[in-house]
C-alpha cells in the first residue's frame, strides 16, 4: 500500500512540474521522446485505474489525476531541428495531435487506444529545408503543378498561432514578400484543429480581403497509415463514377464499389467526399468526413518505392478541385474530420 501512495505522489509531482509549456528556450522537445512519454503516460492511467477498481473506488477517484497527467504535454514545443509544433491533448481519452507551424501540417493523431492514424515518410525532411512529406499537408492556392509552384506555398511558410487550448489550435497565414512574388493576392487563411474525445476536426477558412476576386484551388494532401497497402480497403461512393487516371493520362469509369490498391495511383474522383479506410491489420477504420467545402477525393499511393516507404500508408486526399472564384470581402470553408472506428 505505502508503494502504491508512493507511485501516485510521484505521479502527482510530474503531473505539476510537466505543466503547460510555451516557447522553451533551453529545453528541445522532439517527437520522438514526447510520444514515448505519452504511451507510458497512458499506461500509468491504466494502471491507476486498475488499482482504484480493484479496491472499490469509481473511475471519477483517479479522473482528476489522470486528466491531470494526461494534459501535461500539451502546448508548443520544438523538434530536434529546432521547428515549433502544438502538441493537443484530450484529458478524458488522452488522445494527442502534433501540428506544425511550418506548413500549418498535422503529422500526427492518436486515438485514445494509441492508435496512429496520419503518416509521415521515412524519407520526409522536418528541419524546414522542404515541406515535410507527410501529414494533413496543405495545397493552396493551387493543387498540383500551375502557374505558380507545385502545390502553391501554404506548406513551406510558417503559421502563425492566433489562439491555442490544450485540445484546439487555431493558426494564421497572411501575405508575405516570399507570397505575393508569386501570388499577389489579399487573403487570409485560417487553419484550426480541434482534438475531441471520438475525432480530430479541422477547418481552413480563407478570406478575401481585396476588392478583386480571385480564384484558387484547396486541398489537404493527407497522408494516413496502413499496416500494409494489401490490407487496405477504401470505400465510399466510388462506384460509376468517373475519375481522371493521372498515370494512364485519362478519364475512366469506377467499376469498384470498394477500392483496393496494387499499382501506383493517382486519381482525381469529382463528386466523391466520403471515403473510409479499412485496415484488416489493425482491425481499425477512419472516416473522412468532409462536411463543406472540400467536394472531391484524391488517391494516390507511390506503389512498389520503396525509399517512400509505400507499404506503409496511402493519401487520401480532401480536395476542391474545380477553382473556386472568391469575391472581394467573401470567404470560402474547408471542413474535414477524422473519424476512427472498428468495421461493422
Amino acid at each position: 500500500m505505502k508503494l502504491v501512495l508512493s507511485l501516485l505522489s510521484t505521479a502527482l509531482v510530474v503531473a505539476t512540474t510537466h505543466g503547460f509549456v510555451v516557447k522553451p528556450q533551453s529545453v528541445s522537445f522532439d517527437r520522438s521522446s514526447v510520444v514515448v512519454f505519452d504511451s507510458r503516460n497512458r499506461q500509468k492511467i491504466a494502471s491507476r485505474e486498475k488499482w482504484a477498481k480493484s479496491r472499490g473506488f469509481g473511475a471519477a477517484d483517479a479522473g482528476a489525476e489522470t486528466s491531470e497527467a494526461a494534459a501535461a504535454t500539451a502546448g508548443l514545443m520544438k523538434n530536434e531541428h529546432g521547428l515549433e509544433y502544438v502538441k493537443l491533448v484530450e484529458p478524458e481519452t488522452g488522445a494527442t495531435s502534433d501540428i506544425y507551424l511550418f506548413g500549418g501540417v498535422v503529422t500526427s493523431y492518436i486515438d485514445g487506444d494509441g492508435q496512429e492514424f496520419i503518416a509521415v515518410r521515412p524519407d520526409a525532411k522536418t528541419d524546414g529545408s522542404k515541406p515535410i512529406s507527410g501529414g494533413l499537408s496543405h495545397c493552396w492556392p493551387q493543387f498540383g503543378p500551375g502557374e505558380i509552384q507545385q502545390h502553391g506555398f501554404a506548406r513551406n511558410v510558417d503559421w502563425t498561432v492566433k489562439s491555442m487550448t490544450d485540445t484546439t489550435v487555431e493558426l494564421e497565414m497572411a501575405p508575405s514578400d516570399y507570397s505575393k512574388a508569386m501570388w499577389d493576392k489579399e487573403f487570409l487563411c485560417t487553419f484550426s484543429v480541434s482534438l475531441e474525445t471520438d475525432k480530430l476536426t479541422t477547418k481552413m477558412s480563407v478570406d478575401n480581403k481585396g476588392e478583386e476576386s480571385f480564384d484558387f484551388q484547396s486541398a489537404l494532401h493527407s497522408y494516413f497509415t496502413v499496416s500494409s497497402i494489401d490490407k487496405l480497403e477504401i470505400k465510399g461512393s466510388f462506384e460509376g463514377k468517373e475519375f481522371l487516371n493521372k498515370v494512364a493520362d485519362e478519364t475512366q469509369k469506377e467499376e469498384r464499389s470498394t477500392i483496393t490498391i496494387s499499382e501506383e495511383y493517382d486519381r482525381v474522383y469529382k463528386g466523391v467526399n466520403d471515403p473510409v479506410l479499412c485496415d484488416a491489420g489493425t482491425g481499425k477504420t477512419l472516416s473522412v468526413v468532409n462536411s463543406a467545402g472540400y467536394e472531391d477525393t484524391i488517391l494516390w499511393s507511390p506503389y512498389g518505392d520503396e525509399g517512400m516507404g509505400y507499404n506503409n500508408f496511402v493519401c487520401v486526399e480532401s480536395a476542391k478541385f474545380d477553382p473556386v472564384t472568391l469575391d472581394g470581402g467573401a470567404s470560402w470553408v474547408g471542413d474535414m474530420s477524422l473519424v476512427p472506428g472498428t468495421p461493422e
